[in-house]
């Protein structure tokens, strides 16, 4: 039985086109080329980051955020950064009884514009808020943590497998890959994700049957 329901961020619930898309327009690179490279980094299996450092080597890329943060070209999230099936899908989980938590690598920036959105649900936190990333096994005892459920009783649903699913799966959590975004897109039929999550979707609507079983 499923009793909490943990969904990533990126890719999971909004989109990341306004995020590189800003990150092109600051290195003053066309969108494509730096979206070219997003798709090289997750061919190799790589950080998403790295598409930024193959544009500047040595770029350090906490600096380069502040830097856009105090220009007023930071970080931004509204309504229209949701993929459609995300406050649907959410008030259904809601509405089975299960509790429904937010949590992913994004900065405290993200944690708080996402909670203006007012989603449905329990609780919404970011990495940048806890102090530790994925796919550190202390960011899902950090999940654990708030879950309020015993692990094979929390699902934690992700797009990124080396992010999200083997990590999750390490940490004894329930797990639903979701084909969406190009991590989400590349690794979908991979052997070894299929055989890590215990569920593989194409969109959160069907979490609440998921759950209902």
């Amino acid at each position: 039985m499923i009793r909490t329901v943990v969904l990533d961020i990126g890719e999971t619930l909004t989109r990341d086109d306004r995020y590189w898309a800003a990150w092109a327009d600051w290195l003053a690179v066309p969108r494509h080329t730096l979206s070219a490279l997003v798709g090289a980094v997750v061919v190799d299996g790589r950080d998403n980051a790295d598409a930024i450092r193959l544009l500047r080597p040595d770029i350090d890329i906490a600096t380069e955020y502040a830097a856009r943060e105090a220009a007023g070209r930071g970080e931004w999230l509204d309504e229209s950064d949701l993929y459609e099936d995300v406050r649907p899908a959410l008030t259904a989980l809601r509405a089975t009884g299960v509790r429904v938590v937010v949590a992913g690598n994004q900065s405290p920036r993200a944690g708080d514009l996402l909670r203006a959105l007012d989603l449905p649900a329990d609780l919404v936190v970011t990495s940048g808020e806890w102090g530790v990333s994925k796919p550190a096994r202390a960011f899902f005892e950090q999940v654990l943590a708030v879950s309020g459920s015993p692990a094979d009783e929390t699902l934690y649903v992700g797009d990124h497998p080396a992010n999200d699913i083997h990590p999750a799966q390490a940490a004894g959590l329930r797990t639903a890959h979701i084909r969406r975004g190009p991590w989400g897109h590349w690794w979908a039929d991979a052997p070894e994700v299929r055989a890590a999550a215990d569920w593989s979707i194409d969109s959160l609507a069907e979490l609440p049957h998921i759950v209902g079983q």
